[in-house]
């Protein structure tokens, strides 16, 4: 049997990330993927996950490999959802409290915490510049995001991105709402809402 063809046809379907028993149940041997891993066929990018080498040019996915619970937030979500047109200088993702990210922070990606009851509020899956599935927030979760941590985030991108959410056509300006008051800014919202409407 060609294994090495088998590897190849997996990352395919795997958009290029494999975990351990995917590659198990295809009937790769333990021994196999470790010299696959040598001849840098693959990349071992976290425990029990794999990554082919194009792959591995995609930041974002590879920051996704490594943590299934990581999800990108605040300005990396604005610049996925094109409501900035600045390119992040590092990273943002949000964990759950009490999660271990020294590895994230060491490599300088900007970690904010929530609680778990919120964590997965407007969770959608975005595409990476590369075309790859990736969790993000979606663009309410965002904007009230960037409010609440307006202490951390450069006023004029959160005008921006608030700007540009309010003239778009799929705007939800309710759900928006419905979020604000669980994340306690709804006040805050309501008037960047009233004062950017004006503006219009």
């Amino acid at each position: 049997m060609d294994y090495h063809k088998l590897l190849e046809t997996l990352l395919l379907e795997k958009e290029g990330m494999l975990l351990t028993k995917d590659i198990i149940e295809a009937g790769i041997s333990k021994q196999l993927l470790s010299k696959y891993v040598k001849k840098g066929y693959i990349e071992r990018v976290a425990q029990g996950v794999y990554l082919s080498k194009d792959a591995f040019e995609d930041e974002m996915y590879v920051l996704q490999a490594r943590s299934k619970k990581a999800i990108f937030s605040h300005e990396t979500a604005l610049y996925l959802h094109d409501l900035t047109d600045r390119d992040p200088l590092q990273y943002t993702v949000t964990l759950p409290s009490g999660y271990n990210a020294s590895n994230f922070k060491n490599d300088g990606i900007y970690v904010y915490f929530i609680k778990n009851d919120l964590l997965n509020l407007g969770v959608e899956y975005g595409k990476t510049p590369f075309e790859r599935n990736i969790r993000v927030y979606n663009k309410e979760r965002t904007i009230c995001d960037i409010v609440r941590n307006r202490n951390v985030i450069d006023s004029a991108i959160i005008n921006e991105g608030i700007r540009r959410y309010l003239s778009e056509k799929e705007k939800d300006i309710p759900k928006l709402l419905q979020y604000a008051e669980k994340f306690r800014v709804e006040k805050i919202i309501r008037q960047y809402v009233e004062v950017l409407i004006w503006e219009h």
